[in-house]
C-alpha cells in the first residue's frame, strides 16, 4: 500500500490532532462542527491508512496508544506553528532569522548596548550575530547585513553609510600626574604607545598613530614601538591600566571618558577617512526583516550623530579624510 501522505490524509491528521487534544470524539466534533460519527469514521480511515492504531477505545473514554502519543505531539506542534505564522502574516509581524555581522569593537561597544531596543521593537526577529574583523573578506551568502569600517568601497555589494570615525590620543589620568610631562605630541617619546593592529580593513600595525600624527603635523615622532593588540577593546583596557598612550575612536570611547577612566590629549580629533557602513547584497532590503533591522541601525546612528553635535565645546576636529 502506498503510505505517502496525500490531501485526504492531511485532513484526517487535523481531525486526529483535535481528538487527541480533547481525548474525546464528541468534543472534537463540537470544535470541528461535524458529527461524532464523522470523527470516529475519519480516525478509523486514518488508522487504516497509517497501518497502526492511534487510540484505545475504552468505556466512556479514549486513550492514546504509544504511536498516537508520538504523532499527537508532532501534529500539535506543527499546527500551532502554522497558526502562529498565519497570525504573524496577517498582523504584519516580521519574524525569522537574520544574520548580522560586525567588526568586534563596534559590535561590543555600539551595537550590543542598543540591542534590547531592537528586541522590543521586533521581538520575532531572531538575530544570529557574528563578530569578524575587517580583514576577513565579506562573501555573498555569509550574512544578511554586515557592519564594517572601511573607505566605502565594496565591489558586488551595496553600502549604507552610518557614521564617520574620528581618532584622538587617550591615557589614564594617572599618567598625566607623573613625570615626565605629557602636554605636547613630542612628549610621547617618553611613554609607551599602544596600537590596535586591526584599526580598519588593510591597515598596518601602526596605522592609527601614523595617521594621527601626520594630521597634526608631527610625523617625525617614532611610533614603531610599544604594545600591539588585535582588538580595540584590549587597547583601551591597556590604556586604562596605565600601560601607555592609545588612539581612541570617538564612536567607541564615550563611557571611558564620561567615567574618567581615560582622558583625552592634545585637544585635536582627526578624521580617518574611513566610515562605518552597513554592507548588504543588492536586493537584500526587499526582505522586510532585513530592511527593518537596516533602518533601525540607520536611525540609531542618526540619533548618535545628533547627540554628538550637541555636546558642548568638543575638541577641535581636523579633516584628514584624504590622508591614509
Amino acid at each position: 500500500m502506498n503510505r505517502h501522505l496525500n490531501a485526504q490524509t492531511h485532513a484526517w491528521l487535523k481531525v486526529f490532532s483535535v481528538s487527541a487534544r480533547h481525548l474525546s470524539f464528541t468534543r472534537a466534533a463540537e470544535e470541528l462542527h461535524v458529527t461524532t460519527g464523522a470523527i470516529s469514521q475519519q480516525i478509523k480511515q486514518l488508522e487504516n491508512r497509517l497501518g497502526f492504531r492511534l487510540f484505545r477505545r475504552l468505556t466512556r473514554r479514549l486513550e492514546l496508544t504509544d504511536e498516537g502519543q508520538r504523532l499527537a505531539a508532532v501534529t500539535e506542534e506543527a499546527y500551532q506553528a502554522v497558526e502562529q505564522e498565519v497570525h504573524r502574516l496577517r498582523s504584519g509581524v516580521m519574524s525569522g532569522i537574520l544574520r548580522l555581522r560586525s567588526v568586534p569593537s563596534f559590535l561590543n561597544k555600539w551595537v550590543m548596548p542598543r540591542l534590547p531596543t531592537l528586541q522590543m521593537r521586533f521581538p520575532d526577529i531572531e538575530l544570529q550575530i557574528i563578530a569578524e574583523d575587517s580583514n576577513i573578506s565579506l562573501r555573498d551568502g555569509d550574512f544578511d547585513l554586515a557592519i564594517d569600517l572601511n573607505d566605502g568601497y565594496y565591489p558586488g555589494f551595496s553600502i549604507t553609510p552610518l557614521m564617520d570615525e574620528l581618532i584622538f590620543p587617550v591615557c589614564a589620568p594617572a599618567l598625566l600626574a607623573g613625570k615626565p610631562a605629557l602636554e605636547r605630541p613630542e612628549d610621547l617619546a617618553h611613554f609607551p604607545l599602544l596600537h590596535d593592529v586591526t584599526a580598519w580593513r588593510g591597515s598596518h600595525d601602526y596605522a592609527e598613530w601614523e595617521h594621527y600624527l601626520k594630521a597634526i603635523a608631527a610625523p617625525h615622532i617614532n611610533v614603531h614601538r610599544g604594545y600591539t593588540f588585535n582588538r580595540n577593546q584590549l587597547t583601551m583596557e591597556a590604556a586604562i591600566a596605565g600601560m601607555g598612550v592609545a588612539i581612541a575612536r570617538r564612536t567607541l570611547i564615550t563611557d571611558e571618558l564620561e567615567s574618567g577612566a581615560l582622558t583625552t590629549l592634545f585637544g585635536q580629533r582627526v578624521a580617518t577617512g574611513k566610515q562605518y557602513g552597513i554592507v548588504h547584497a543588492p536586493g537584500a532590503l526587499d526582505d522586510r526583516r532585513v530592511a527593518a533591522v537596516h533602518d533601525w541601525l540607520v536611525e540609531e546612528a542618526r540619533r548618535d550623530r545628533r547627540a554628538d553635535t550637541q555636546q558642548a565645546s568638543p575638541p577641535a576636529e581636523l579633516d584628514q579624510s584624504t590622508t591614509s
